[in-house]
């Protein structure tokens, strides 16, 4: 009974100090630590120990921390720990510090956890600041002093300015300060023939305008790579304008007409009018007798032949 009874406890004991040993080991990350040693990073358990208890995972701090130890950047687990808490991702800035110390590019941590915290990724900033990224423009309608439209295609050789990248413009500036340039350089040559004959003349003329300024990008070339006519947009306006000015000489001639008929009959009103006064002037003479009767059949008849007349030559 009693050897029953001791082997329940050692059970008992072996399940609470495996207990223990499980919950040892997530609370406190030997594994960890162990690694920071072995890597020559100094750091004490009871640091990972608080970092369990403020939340956050050491093994986001730990690697980014050797990594950066082995790259012989001074960084302290303080640092990466704040610039993690604040929302920042310290695996990109500790690879885009290693990057530009390997550039030897000037580039502190304090500015990169910004750019970071800025939305910004900080290792392709720094990848973009050695090797220059182009961006296209979609195709640009320009017309020139001659009518002619020019559909311009372009490229934009950029690197990144990392003292200008925190509040800097991004691409979709560079691309629209680069299309304005091109349809202003082409609306101002004389002729359409001249700008595909020199096509240089666009990338000089839009590069000396500073269009990078207030942007996180170097604007290092612009080229041009396909300029194609496109309508005649002169031409389009000439005939829009004649169907315009067509239009009002056909109302005003319109208008015109239209007062000639009314002023055609107003004139007939005017003629039946005195027509019929007639009559009543007729009457008038013969009873003051200024008028005599003969005279009156006289008038008829010939009133008479001359409607005969009329008819007959109708």
């Amino acid at each position: 009974m009693e050897s029953g009874m001791d082997i329940v406890n050692g059970v008992i004991i072996i399940g609470l100090v495996g207990l223990l040993l499980i919950l040892f080991f997530s609370v406190i990350p030997v594994g960890l630590w162990i690694s920071s040693l072995a890597a020559n990073v100094k750091i004490s358990i009871f640091t990972l120990i608080g970092m369990r208890l403020r939340r956050v995972n050491p093994s986001r701090i730990i690697m980014p921390l050797i990594k950066s130890t082995k790259a012989g950047l001074g960084l302290n687990a303080n640092q990466l720990e704040a610039h993690l808490l604040a929302g920042g991702n310290v695996d990109s800035v500790v690879d885009a510090l290693i990057a530009a110390e390997r550039a030897n590019i000037d580039l502190p941590f304090e500015k990169a956890a910004a750019i970071d915290l800025a939305g910004r990724d900080v290792f392709e900033a720094v990848k973009m600041s050695v090797n220059p990224q182009v961006i296209k423009t979609k195709s640009i309608s320009a017309v020139a002093k001659d009518g002619i439209e020019l559909l311009v295609k372009a490229q934009v050789t950029v690197r990144a300015d990392l003292e200008r990248l925190v509040g800097g413009a991004g691409e979709a500036t560079v691309l629209a300060r680069v299309g304005e340039g091109i349809v202003t350089t082409v609306g101002s040559s004389e002729s359409h023939k001249y700008v595909i004959e020199n096509p240089d003349n666009i990338s000089k003329m839009v590069l000396s305008k500073g269009l990078d300024a207030g942007t996180a990008f170097q604007i290092l070339s612009i080229d041009i790579a396909d300029i194609d006519v496109g309508r005649n947009v002169g031409a389009n306006l000439q005939m829009v304008q004649a169907e315009a000015d067509k239009n009002i000489a056909q109302a005003k001639a319109e208008e015109k007409r239209a007062m000639a008929v009314a002023r055609e009959q107003e004139m007939r009103a005017e003629v039946v009018a005195a027509e019929a006064e007639v009559p009543k002037a007729m009457a008038q003479a013969l009873r003051e007798g200024k008028l005599g009767v003969m005279d009156y059949y006289d008038m008829q008849n010939v009133i008479a032949d001359t409607k005969m007349r009329n008819n007959i030559g109708v």
